[in-house]
């Protein structure tokens, strides 16, 4: 158990929490700032990065990942800056893959040549719909030809690109969903990421729902329906469903998430940035300060590190089910052995698999087609005492 996270890599995840406005769905840690001072929070970056590599000296990347906010509003030069000291800090493995998300809109396409010539090798961009209405829905600040601007531009500067768009929108009705779906695989993406829209507590969204002013939603069942539809279509046009809302041609499967989902090693740095690092055996959940002002704070002195929780053997198997278990791969059972001994797990175990929702592929435990649905149903069940 001690080096149990090479079994899934190592990250590092950078947070940049500024966005031009808040999306009335996001949850994520962002906030709408007219001026930042670009120079200060990259020495707050170079900081973090310069006291996570003391602790995990000697290891090399296999993903770095910026995220956000709208990490494209971050300057080239900015960006260049934190790859260079990451270079400094650690080795890169030889596929190494640095993500960068961005919106569409012009402002930040113009920068997508900087980002290329910094480091940056994979662009993941935050389309949401091909629907002006719904785009304007979501508060975004592009148009669909704006977003189809951007996909190829980024496809010209980028060998490695993919796209997120939202299904299950207000007043969306199957049909609409899988003309749009057949429009975004038309350009021939090798991955993409299609989420469906979940409403989240302390968003704008959330308020309006509780007050019952969003109206339109689908229904389980149609949501259900749609999340089917997904899968084959995407099938149909060769890119697999290799986690449940990513989708990718064999070979172009997101790195960086699979450090995640294979429970991997990742430094979380930036604002409200979470991370998992093992450190002399132990495996630590850290959590860095949320507030963008205090985090920028604590980086320029001792750190920006708030939380660093030490994981226990039962939570890291929650973990470990819990991510693994939304890969089409499934989990290892041999990298827990003590799961297997665990009488209430099997008990859950036998009674989802008589349901046919989970199956063993040699030591691999796996979701079931009829089970990816109700994922969030058998990973409660399967952790159930």
């Amino acid at each position: 158990m001690l080096n149990d996270w090479q079994h899934g890599g190592f990250g590092l995840y950078l947070h940049w929490p500024f966005c031009q406005a808040k999306c009335p769905y996001c949850d994520f840690n962002s906030h709408v700032s007219r001026e930042v001072d670009q120079d200060a929070w990259l020495e707050g970056f170079k900081n973090e990065i310069s006291l996570y590599s003391r602790q995990t000296e000697g290891r090399t990347l296999d993903s770095i990942f910026f995220g956000g906010g709208t990490p494209s509003l971050m300057t080239p030069k900015t960006v260049e800056g934190i790859l260079d000291t990451v270079r400094s800090h650690w080795a890169l493995d030889t596929e190494c893959e640095i993500t960068m998300e961005a919106n569409p809109t012009s402002v930040e396409a113009a920068n997508f040549e900087g980002y290329r010539k910094a480091g940056v090798n994979r662009l993941s961009l935050g389309v949401q719909s091909l629907n002006d209405l719904d785009l304007k829905r979501l508060g975004r600040l592009h148009d669909v030809a704006q977003a189809m601007n951007a996909i190829e531009l980024a496809r010209s500067v980028f060998d490695n690109m993919s796209f997120d768009l939202i299904y299950a929108r207000q007043d969306q009705t199957i049909e609409d969903w899988e003309d749009e779906l057949h429009r975004a695989l038309a350009l021939e993406p090798s991955h993409i990421s299609l989420y469906q829209l979940t409403i989240e507590a302390g968003t704008a969204f959330g308020d309006r729902f509780a007050a019952g002013m969003l109206k339109g939603l689908p229904s389980e069942d149609l949501a259900a329906d749609m999340y089917d539809l997904t899968i084959s279509t995407c099938a149909d046009a060769g890119l697999l469903s290799y986690e449940v809302s990513n989708f990718a041609r064999p070979g172009v499967e997101s790195r960086h998430n699979r450090v995640y989902w294979r429970t991997g090693d990742y430094i979380g740095i930036g604002p409200g940035a979470h991370g998992r690092i093992t450190v002399n055996g132990t495996r630590y959940a850290t959590e860095a300060a949320k507030m963008p002002a205090k985090w920028l704070d604590m980086a320029s002195e001792a750190g920006a590190e708030t939380v660093r929780a030490k994981l226990n053997a039962k939570e890291m198997e929650q973990e470990f089910l819990l991510m693994g278990l939304r890969l089409t791969e499934g989990v290892d059972l041999a990298r827990h052995p003590s799961l297997i001994a665990d009488p209430d797990f099997l008990k859950n175990f036998k009674y989802l698999k008589d349901l046919e929702l989970i199956k063993m592929v040699g030591d691999r435990l796996i979701v079931t087609p009829q089970g990816r649905p109700l994922l969030n149903s058998v990973t409660r069940q399967l952790l159930a005492d």
